[in-house]
């Protein structure tokens, strides 16, 4: 009898045990998933747009100029504005399209001198926005600025900033809403150099004008065997007593006459805030 009762003891004792083993690894599970759940998080994918030496260029000329020739605290500002713009979706889709766009941005942003001094800090403000994905963290979602001091009678101006000589601000409806579209953070969006390429329209489209004739030399009675038998298949037009000839395109053939490079003195830029509130 005492055999029996000490053997039911033991076994009660076992699936106890058993139960309390079970019970720890199914508690422990949950916080393993949790843990995957915020690295595949913490993993999610950028959005990358590319840019050129120009679009380089671009984004410092606004820098520059924007923020009257200040520090790199104003320049940051506005290549901070510029790059709102650019992730938006609101706006043109490269830096030099942001910058060059009508009665946005300083009037000769795209032509004029910047000085030679302050070129060092205009490229590493440039290489903390482009490489390091850094921005002017008072910005926020701002894409509007100017000169600070002015005041306008809009409602919908949400002041975020004053820096480089300009006071910065968002357009927000009368609930706090914003009424463009919202620039991507930081985090989300990779800069992606592309060398040697350009994002403007090619210039030309044909190497040789039409109205261009391209001289040959005359046929040299001494000529061999092997050079007379040399044929010129397009067509040649010139008098029999001509030193030279010249070829004509053939007929139907389209002419594509070349076409000036964009006038970017021409480009209206930002002058004032027009009647919407900028």
């Amino acid at each position: 009898m005492r055999a029996e009762i000490s053997f039911g003891k033991s076994l009660i004792g076992i699936l106890f045990v058993g139960l309390a083993a079970a019970s720890c690894t199914t508690t422990s599970k949950p916080a393993a998933t949790a843990a995957n759940t915020k690295t595949k998080q913490g993993q999610s994918a950028k959005v990358t747009f590319n840019y050129t030496a120009k679009d380089r260029d671009c984004l410092q000329r606004a820098m520059y100029f924007e923020s009257q020739h200040s520090d790199k605290d104003g320049y940051m500002a506005v290549g901070t504005v510029v790059m709102n713009r650019l992730t938006s979706g609101a706006y043109p889709p490269s830096i030099c399209g942001v910058v060059a766009q009508k009665k946005q941005f300083a009037p000769g942003v795209m032509t004029r001198e910047v000085k030679p001094q302050a070129e060092p800090e205009l490229a590493s403000a440039a290489d903390a926005i482009l490489v390091k994905g850094a921005r002017h963290p008072a910005v926020k979602d701002a894409m509007f600025f100017h000169t600070n001091g002015l005041k306008f009678p809009y409602d919908n101006m949400h002041y975020v900033t004053v820096a480089g000589g300009n006071a910065f601000y968002e357009k927000r409806d009368s609930n706090g809403m914003l009424q463009t579209p919202p620039p991507l953070p930081s985090y989300e969006v990779a800069m992606n150099y592309v060398p040697g390429e350009s994002m403007l329209p090619p210039q030309f489209e044909a190497l040789i004008p039409s109205a261009v004739p391209v001289p040959l030399p005359a046929p040299d009675p001494m000529a061999t065997a092997s050079t007379g038998q040399m044929r010129i298949t397009a067509p040649v037009t010139a008098p029999e007593t001509s030193p030279v000839t010249s070829i004509e395109p053939e007929p139907g053939m389209p002419i594509a006459i070349p076409t000036p490079r964009p006038a970017y003195d021409s480009v209206m830029l930002r002058e004032s805030l027009p009647a919407n509130g900028g």
